[in-house]
């Protein structure tokens, strides 16, 4: 188990293959959130109050979760600010899971003894112009999918589709016609339900050609009923 405190209100976690199986846990305990999981996490917050000096959240946390290709985990877990609006939280938490995502990728590359360059890849700044209009969140079960749908605004102008992959719900959640405040809000809500899967094309696309789509349009609304 590695830890890296990213700030005072954030810290992550890598768990490899090697951890997981000392645990004797994967990535669905993390996704249902069962009691082995609150377990990892309380030794998890144990040895970063440690090692790091962290203190955990007294309240509630949001936590990101990404499947690495070998099967290891990294976690981040981010204290909530009330007073951070919901546009800035979501950007935050997707700025942050991109950077964990290059870090992994580079390390296994070195791993394997592949060429890297030496230049790193161009980062978007996140502004106006940066701001990505859709997200993929991944939900345990069909169920979880529904409630989510059914505390969104029925007004809330966003589009969706649904895919099931490996036995887990994968939500395709565009800004569509929805203002950026209020689609913002409603990706800060699916972290109640769900785990942040990716806000990137090339991911995206994954999941798109190997899912099974369930429901290709207006996922939300029809599961809202």
């Amino acid at each position: 188990m590695k830890i890296e405190r990213i700030d005072e209100k954030t810290v992550k976690c890598y768990l490899s293959t090697e951890d997981l199986e000392e645990f004797n846990i994967d990535y669905k305990d993390f996704i249902l959130r069962n009691d082995k999981a609150r377990e990892v996490v309380h030794e998890i917050f144990t040895q970063a109050a440690e090692e790091v000096g962290y203190k955990p959240p007294q309240v509630a946390f949001d936590l990101q979760i990404m499947l690495l290709p070998d099967k290891s985990l990294l976690l981040t877990f981010s204290e909530r600010d009330p007073n951070m609006d919901d546009e800035k939280q979501f950007l935050n938490c997707l700025k942050e899971m991109k950077k964990m995502f290059h870090q992994a990728k580079e390390a296994m590359e070195k791993q394997e003894g592949l060429a890297i360059s030496d230049e790193p890849g161009p980062v978007a700044p996140a502004d106006k112009e940066s701001k990505p209009e859709f997200a993929v969140f991944v939900f345990s079960s069909l169920r979880k999918v529904m409630e989510f749908a059914a505390i969104l605004p029925a007004n809330l102008r966003v589009e969706s589709a649904l895919y099931l992959h490996e036995g887990y719900y994968y939500l395709y959640f565009l800004k569509g016609g929805a203002s950026y405040q209020r689609y913002s809000r409603a990706c800060i809500q699916a972290l109640e339900f769900a785990a942040l899967y990716t806000a990137e094309e090339s991911r995206a696309f994954h999941i798109k050609e190997h899912g099974e789509c369930l429901i290709a349009e207006k996922a939300l609304k029809h599961l809202r009923g």
